[in-house]
């Protein structure tokens, strides 16, 4: 399902951060070229393992922006794994062992 062997990153505002079982997700507006927002499908671990990653359920709040590491989907379409979130404050968010 994800290119694993592929890393990417995107930048964007978060529409929602879903602490939800068994993963959790977020929704990211990402800018397109012509400045146009499309939406990402990022999946994340499920909650007990995030959490194990210092995650809560109030790590990410909508319109916050982040840049987001992840391994992209298979299917060029607008997701991904995510390895890592990187907040407007230079916070680091580790989402897997890397």
């Amino acid at each position: 399902m994800f290119n694993m062997s592929k890393r990417i990153n995107v930048k964007g505002v978060v529409r929602e951060f879903q602490w939800t079982n068994p993963h959790c997700s977020i929704q990211l507006l990402v800018k397109d070229r012509s400045g146009k927002d499309v939406e990402w499908n990022l999946e994340m671990g499920a909650p007990i393992y995030l959490q194990d990653h210092g995650w809560r359920p109030s790590t990410l709040k909508a319109g916050q922006v982040v840049t987001v590491t992840m391994s992209p989907l298979l299917d060029g379409q607008h997701g991904g794994l995510v390895l890592a979130v990187v907040t407007a404050d230079g916070q680091k968010l580790a989402a897997t062992a890397q």
